[in-house]
């Protein structure tokens, strides 16, 4: 196939690019900063129709992951450049699939498990799950879930007939790759840090890298498959376990707590946002688990051993 990544060259693109190359796909990653990867890549600006847009023609699929990175402080600037640089990207590219002869036959759009609601008390999927953050929420966590929300709807919005569209509402994807969540969380626990954070009861959901990438060969293959898809274990848990089965990896017992203060006061310094770590994301893959995909990776002790193996590697 050729396999169009706008945006894919970040740690999620790196990780899918590098998995269709090695299965023989051709790989085409639009970027703002072309480098010198081992697979084609092309500038884009992420908000306009270019010269780019010649490589979705005739192409099999095309995975938009164009956004600004959320690991940052929510201020007035930061807040209007991350819906600015997923909104504009998205309806740049279906602007530039509208245009084409031979459009991709199906549209992979990012999107995130944080449109969901906060809560303890059931898991969300596609069917039942919860959108919006309640009256409740912090001021940050319902700019997330907006953004989530325009997110989708520039993609719904976009007039593609004949190419499908799927939503990827996708969990924290692990990957031993440096600079990777997974990376930052064993980080933590390295330095005797990985326990609980807050009440350590606010759910995690993730899915290992090799989960990720077969779903979204499930979802390519599956003509039938369109709108939101939840891209995530079938078995997210609270964050107090699923540290501590990472500490279990590592082979470490320590892992010191951290209050709430002191997550405001760490992520104040590291210039991020402690939603990151206490919203509660309870997210389950309806769609997938009801067709009968079949996880590799279904229980995050397995999945932690083998990205903490990979990761010594």
């Amino acid at each position: 196939m050729k396999i169009v990544l706008p945006g894919g060259s970040g740690q999620v693109g790196t990780l899918l690019a590098r998995a269709f190359v090695a299965d023989g796909h051709e790989v085409v990653v639009l970027s703002r900063d072309p480098s010198s990867a081992p697979w084609r890549t092309v500038r884009w600006d992420a908000r306009t129709v270019g010269g780019w847009a010649a490589e979705l023609e005739g192409a099999d699929a095309v995975i938009n992951l164009a956004g600004r990175s959320v690991n940052c402080r929510y201020n007035q600037a930061n807040r209007r450049a991350i819906l600015e640089s997923r909104v504009d990207s998205t309806r740049a590219v279906g602007q530039a699939i509208v245009r084409c002869a031979a459009p991709p036959r199906v549209w992979l759009q990012a999107s995130t498990a944080t449109i969901y609601a906060h809560r303890f008390d059931a898991p969300n999927d596609e069917a039942t799950g919860i959108l919006g953050a309640g009256e409740d929420a912090p001021d940050t966590w319902k700019f997330s879930i907006e953004v989530a929300q325009a997110w989708e709807a520039a993609l719904m919005e976009a007039d593609t007939p004949r190419t499908r569209k799927v939503a990827l509402r996708s969990a924290m994807v692990m990957s031993p790759d440096r600079g990777g969540i997974f990376d930052v969380l064993l980080g933590l626990v390295r330095r005797g840090l990985g326990g609980p954070a807050g009440s350590g009861r606010q759910y995690v959901s993730w899915v290992h890298e090799a989960d990720f990438v077969r779903a979204l060969y499930w979802l390519m293959e599956r003509g039938e498959v369109e709108g939101a898809v939840n891209v995530s274990s079938r078995n997210p848990l609270p964050y107090a376990d699923f540290m501590r089965a990472l500490r279990e990896a590592w082979g470490t017992r320590i892992g010191l707590p951290a209050a709430e203060w002191m997550l405001e006061i760490g992520t104040w310094l590291m210039r991020t946002e402690t939603e990151l770590v206490l919203k509660s994301r309870r997210v389950v893959p309806g769609r997938l688990l009801e067709a009968g995909f079949e996880f590799q990776f279904p229980h995050w002790p397995e999945a932690a051993r083998d990205l903490v193996t990979r990761w010594r590697g």
